[in-house]
């Protein structure tokens, strides 16, 4: 963090308006697909969870960073720094599972739209919620031993505004490599177990899309599935680019982190609202009556 008061301040007041939004927005789509019936479907259902996520994902690391700009002494314990790390995998882990889930969603709904509501049933989707839950969890639990069993001595300043892995590593008087050796491996594997799957469901998309005949069909796929693409592109995009690339301490670390962690959960209620009519409709329904 900067030592400059003012821009402490003023990064504080544009986080807060960050945060603020994000709350905001995922709430909207919380409350937005429980109170209207005709957006209890699987694909809102994946949507809301996305919603609650994102609302989590961001609450582990916002609230604290808001706290230390305000604070001249900027501290966390140990218990704590791990605590952090393991819910923001937790977090983010499920998430890319559920952006998993969600593409195949879609393919299922263009494929077999007639087929759509029993092969999406609600036992399925609410499995396939609680496996990405499940499997994120496992991963965390594995990535925080790695913690667990390092040593710290001499310098405990992070580089970082969280307490995220590769940020700790350097500060560790223990044999690390064997440890980022294993982060690498999981963020590899995970990479793969999610985006080859979600690449695999939109290759099915585009061969169906390619064999209709109507325009206004392929319109309407192209704008269905162009809000989970662009959640897709920054969330993995930025994701990746933190864990995968070697950690110099430089603006570019902040940046990558910040885009996944803080400002990714934020657009992403806007994405899906802004480009899905459903959704759009729905609020003037719900502000409709809200007026009366």
């Amino acid at each position: 963090m900067s030592a400059q008061p003012w821009i402490e301040a003023l990064l504080f007041v544009l986080l807060l308006g960050i945060y603020i939004l994000t709350v905001a927005g995922n709430l909207t789509m919380l409350l937005v697909i429980r109170a209207d019936a005709r957006l209890h479907t699987p694909m809102y259902f994946f949507l809301s969870n996305l919603s609650f996520l994102d609302l989590c994902f961001s609450s582990v690391t916002v609230p604290k960073l808001l706290k230390d700009l305000l604070s001249e002494k900027k501290t966390i314990s140990l218990e704590g720094c791990l605590t952090q790390v393991f819910f923001m995998f937790v977090t983010a882990g499920t998430e890319a599972f559920l952006l998993t889930v969600m593409a195949y969603d879609r393919c299922v709904a263009i494929r077999y739209p007639l087929l759509y509501g029993q092969l999406m049933s609600d036992g399925l989707c609410v499995k396939l919620v609680l496996l990405s839950w499940a499997l994120a969890s496992l991963n965390s639990v594995v990535i925080l031993l790695l913690a667990v069993n390092l040593d710290f001595c001499g310098a405990r300043t992070i580089q970082h505004y969280t307490c995220e892995l590769p940020s700790l590593f350097p500060l560790s008087c223990s044999d690390i490599s064997i440890s980022v050796d294993i982060l690498t491996c999981s963020t590899l594997l995970h990479a793969l177990g999610t985006l080859l799957p979600i690449l695999f469901s939109y290759g099915r998309i585009v061969a169906t899309v390619l064999r209709m005949s109507s325009t206004t069909g392929r319109s309407k796929v192209f704008q269905t599935c162009s809000s989970h693409l662009t959640a897709v592109i920054l969330f993995f995009g930025s994701g990746l680019a933190r864990y995968l690339m070697p950690t110099t301490g430089s603006s570019l670390d902040l940046l990558s982190s910040l885009q996944y962690s803080v400002v990714t959960p934020m657009l992403n209620p806007l994405i899906y609202s802004l480009k899905n009519k459903e959704v759009k409709a729905a609020v003037k329904r719900m502000l409709g009556k809200c007026s009366y």
